[in-house]
């Protein structure tokens, strides 16, 4: 039997390779599978619920792998899967309820505020990924976005430093040297 982050890591496997091959974007291997790991190592480190980042990170993008609903609210529609597919499992629903705020306020966007490190660490969790996948940030830039090469340059440097600029305290420590070695082999001047 299956535990229950491997179930929903199975389901949204199958909706990644949908995914794929409806628009040959991998989410799982370009983006997912790095908040996943990410996570998990996050919550150990930070002492939060490892269970709950896990299953956090698998559904924080899922309503976008899975077509489900507008892409600009995924956060929003990922929380009401989270929440179904979890109920649907016997997921305990205070665990439940922490699962949907950590894919609700996922997002930097609209103010939304993080109350608890495992909610920050799906948060940290999704823009350190970016760091982890930057071929992908180009390959965007490049082929989907079809910038000429300076802008597509440009494109992922901001994007990066954006990110870099979303972390908590605690997720620009860790990233500082990181960041600053991929500024100044990537977008020397």
């Amino acid at each position: 039997m299956l535990s229950v982050v491997d179930e929903i890591k199975e389901r949204l496997l199958e909706y990644s390779k949908k995914s794929f091959e409806k628009d040959g974007y991998d989410f799982w291997n370009n983006h997912i599978k790095y908040v996943f790991k990410n996570a998990h190592d996050l919550a150990v480190k930070r002492g939060a619920d490892v269970e709950v980042c896990e299953l956090a990170a698998l559904f924080h993008d899922m309503a976008m792998v899975a077509d489900f609903g507008p892409r600009e609210e995924h956060e929003k529609y990922g929380a009401q899967m989270a929440r179904s597919m979890l109920t649907e499992l016997g997921y305990p629903n205070n665990k439940i309820d922490l699962v949907e705020k950590c894919v609700l306020n996922h997002r930097s966007s609209g103010g939304k505020t993080r109350d608890t490190a495992e909610e920050q660490i799906i948060a940290d969790a999704d823009v350190i990924a970016h760091f982890d996948s930057i071929p992908s940030l180009f390959s965007l830039a490049y082929n989907k976005i079809n910038l000429p090469m300076e802008e597509g340059k440009e494109f992922v440097k901001n994007k990066l430093t954006r990110d870099y600029n979303k972390l908590s305290p605690e997720g620009q420590k860790d990233l500082k040297e990181r960041f600053q070695t991929i500024m100044n082999v990537l977008f020397v001047d």
